[in-house]
């Protein structure tokens, strides 16, 4: 008797179901011709700044995330390019494990740059800033995870990151 290739399907989607999920967020890079980046500043009580993407939705791509928060937070639409960064970031008090996507955004513009428009309730300000301005406005994770990223961008290959740390 030969297995039905159906419950094979079963049983593997049953396994699936029963995996932990991830937490996930998408982020892009912008430039400008100096090569600083762009950063956001959050509207709420986050004491220091970001850079520009989100969560990723149930279903959706990180690519689809990173096009949709920066649609919503920059009224931007743009197409993301290489993929620059993958960062694993243990859990700690308040939030669950999760994977940090971080996408090329290219140059902007002066056309782009003058028709950003940020969400109020979401976005104090964004800033172009250099690499010891995003030192100082970004928390040490994501300073780490932006410079990785940068580097990345300069010298090529992606790079894999553990809590924003490079891992050879």
């Amino acid at each position: 008797m030969t297995a039905d290739p159906a419950d094979t399907d079963q049983a593997v989607a049953d396994y699936t179901a029963s995996l932990p999920a991830k937490r996930m967020a998408a982020a892009v890079l912008f430039f400008d011709d100096t090569d600083r980046i762009l950063l956001v500043e959050p509207a709420y009580t986050k004491t220091y700044w970001e850079l520009p993407g989100g969560s990723a939705e149930a279903d959706e791509s990180p690519r689809a995330a990173a096009v949709r928060e920066i649609q919503e937070e920059l009224g931007l639409t743009v197409e993301p390019g290489r993929l620059l960064a993958i960062d694993w970031v243990p859990p700690r008090p308040g939030r669950t494990e999760g994977l940090m996507i971080v996408f090329d955004g290219g140059q902007l513009s002066p056309e782009q740059v003058a028709a950003i428009q940020l969400p109020p309730e979401e976005l104090r300000s964004w800033a172009w800033s250099t690499s010891h301005e995003q030192e100082q406005r970004l928390s040490p994770l994501l300073a780490r995870r932006a410079a990785a990223s940068c580097r990345a961008r300069a010298e090529g290959p992606t790079a894999y990151l553990e809590n924003g740390y490079a891992v050879s």
